[in-house]
């Protein structure tokens, strides 16, 4: 059986979760998620603790068993504490402000690069060459996080470019660390 699907899920008390039939909804400080489970597993909500089962050993009922855990345990998470991304600018006249509910970055361009900020999202602006994005649900702060970084990824010669905080960026030697024959 999955170690990962048959661990328990201990819920908060100020954490309100609702089953009806095969949609969850999960309420806390952060705000509300909601979703939908395959009909294949049984959830279940007693004592403030959530359990998921299956009905047999089917390689489709193992593999979604623990992915289905795992997702209820990361809307508890979400609601309690939140998720949070972070980016790094990199560049000589490269940065970020935010101007209402928008993104505003200088990306070395000749305009500038404005991402708005989504429902659920929120977007901070502490420094010029920082970005933080958070929110309740890990996959939509992960997703947007990926959108404002493909706006100009970090290229290997100089590292020019928008980087997770703890990404690691391999750098290449230029024509002139060519070795001469």
């Amino acid at each position: 059986m999955s170690r990962i699907g048959r661990k328990p899920i201990d819920v908060p008390s100020n954490v309100e979760v609702k089953l009806d039939g095969h949609h969850i909804t999960v309420k806390g400080p952060k705000g509300t998620l909601e979703k939908d489970i395959r009909p294949e597993l049984t959830v279940t909500y007693e004592n403030n603790v959530i359990t998921v089962t299956r009905p047999d050993d089917q390689k489709e009922n193992r593999s979604i068993h623990g992915l289905t855990r795992t997702l209820i345990a990361n809307m508890v998470e979400g609601v309690v504490n939140g998720y949070s991304k972070e980016l790094e600018i990199n560049g000589v006249g490269y940065r970020a402000a935010k101007q209402g509910k928008d993104l505003v970055m200088n990306l070395g361009y000749s305009h500038q690069v404005i991402v708005p900020e989504v429902d659920g999202i929120t977007i901070d602006v502490p420094q010029p060459n920082k970005v933080v994005i958070s929110g309740p649900d890990k996959q939509q702060v992960g997703q947007f996080a990926a959108e404002v970084r493909e706006k100009r990824p970090p290229e290997p010669y100089k590292g020019k470019g928008i980087k997770y905080v703890d990404e690691h960026i391999v750098r290449k030697e230029g024509k002139a660390g060519k070795g001469k024959k």
